[in-house]
């Protein structure tokens, strides 16, 4: 990302697509995992809030904020892949 700019442009936008869409997905895919405490019915809403957070989040455009939102994302999947469920999708 540009040093010193405030809003994202196109390509700051574009370099950072292929590391959300791996972020949603290894994100969705840790759902899935038996460690977790949850039935169908509260894995399939945790999804469904996933999916709400990355739709709202992907109109963010400020560059600080969109690197925030990959970071917590990124917390959030290394908490699930220890078998806990992240505050803000509980």
């Amino acid at each position: 990302m540009a040093k010193g700019m405030i809003w994202a442009t196109a390509e700051d936008l574009a370099r950072n697509k292929g590391r959300v869409l791996s972020l949603y997905r290894q994100i969705l895919r840790s759902l899935n995992s038996p460690n977790l405490p949850l039935n169908l019915a509260a894995r399939l809403s945790k999804k469904a809030e996933v999916r709400a957070i990355f739709m709202v989040a992907a109109e963010e455009r400020s560059l600080h904020n969109v690197e925030d939102l990959i970071d917590t994302g990124e917390y959030a999947l290394s908490l699930l892949r220890k078998g806990e469920i992240p505050k803000y999708i509980q």
